[in-house]
């Protein structure tokens, strides 16, 4: 049996998530990448940048794109995705997925927010129709992922309280103050304090599994930078009035049909760290109660399952492709 092609390309495949992008869709067994758009490297090299890759493609970066593909990654700044498609027509047989934020609250029928966990059916549908999906945020996923089975079971408290700490690729590549190393190493600070951006998108997600979850209940988030380089650790917490063996089977159903998601063992001393689950397309959570508080761990790679890893799985639904073709990947557990 002839095994199936797609054709790729990817805008914006100097960043981090367009590196992690092209590591995963050259190793992909459906996907040929036919070009990876660069404004300020074209002509270059695509190794002169990601060096990695050095000996697995011979690409350069493109100054210009070719509409002859089936699926296009925007891998480009928050704004940037709408100024792009807005000046390069997009056949409407190409399947867009946009890793920016721009079309993550999108009321047009065009687009459809792409956490597998909670849309697949959707996304799968989508295939035959002329729709797009927007990538969630790497807080976002992370978050998401652990309150997904809570609202469904319409047991979301009124107060949710989340700490995250997330690693310095998640401010992306360009330098600022608090991305070089000298101010990251041995450090640790807060930002955005219960103002976050992905609260939006979070909130908006948990309502439609528990409609009662309305703006007179709260999240409270608040994020921190890390002084590691890859992957997010969410610690929530709020009010249950259920056992822990009831949330923990809870859990396990809503995620049982869901192959990147994993409950970790119920011990005390089995919360999740953050290297279970980098270079992964992983989730792993753990579901504890201390007396009448539901404490839930999870933890992602914010560059894989946060990012390119989650892009390529909606990429795989859309096309009809196992869920986790080019997505078993190994982790780093030292």
């Amino acid at each position: 049996m002839k095994i199936p092609s797609f054709h790729i390309g990817i805008v914006g495949g100097a960043g981090y998530t367009g590196g992690e992008l092209l590591r995963i869709l050259l190793h992909h067994p459906n996907t040929h990448i036919s070009f990876i758009h660069s404004t300020s490297n074209a002509g270059k090299p695509v190794a002169s940048v990601h060096a990695d890759v050095l000996g697995e493609t011979d690409l350069h970066f493109a100054k210009d794109i070719s509409h002859e593909i089936d699926v296009l990654f925007l891998c480009v700044g928050h704004g940037e995705a709408k100024k792009f498609l807005a000046a390069n027509k997009i056949p409407s047989h190409v399947r867009t997925i946009d890793l920016s934020q721009d079309f993550r609250y999108s009321d047009s029928k065009d687009w459809l927010y792409g956490l597998p966990e909670l849309n697949r059916n959707r996304i799968v549908s989508a295939s035959k129709e002329q729709i797009n999906i927007a990538n969630p945020g790497c807080f976002a996923t992370c978050i998401q992922l652990a309150l997904l089975p809570w609202a469904k079971a319409g047991l979301l408290p009124e107060e949710v309280h989340i700490t995250g700490i997330t690693g310095s690729t998640g401010a992306g590549q360009a330098l600022s103050q608090t991305s070089h190393f000298s101010w990251r190493s041995s450090n640790l600070s807060v930002y955005k304090a219960f103002e976050h951006q992905h609260l939006r998108e979070i909130r908006a997600s948990v309502q439609t599994l528990q409609p009662n979850f309305d703006e007179s209940r709260s999240i409270h988030f608040v994020p921190m930078r890390g002084n590691f380089t890859r992957g997010i650790l969410a610690s929530v917490y709020g009010k249950c009035p259920e056992s822990q063996d009831v949330m923990r089977s809870l859990y396990k159903e809503y995620y049982a049909e869901h192959p990147f998601v994993h409950i970790a063992y119920g011990e005390s001393d089995s919360e999740p760290d953050v290297k279970q689950v980098v270079n992964t397309n992983k989730c792993v959570l753990s579901v504890q109660k201390h007396g009448d508080m539901l404490h839930v761990v999870s933890v992602i790679d914010n560059l894989l399952k946060g990012a390119s890893g989650q892009a390529v799985q909606n990429m795989n639904l859309l096309l009809g492709l196992p869920e986790t073709a080019g997505l078993h990947l190994k982790a780093s557990a030292f």
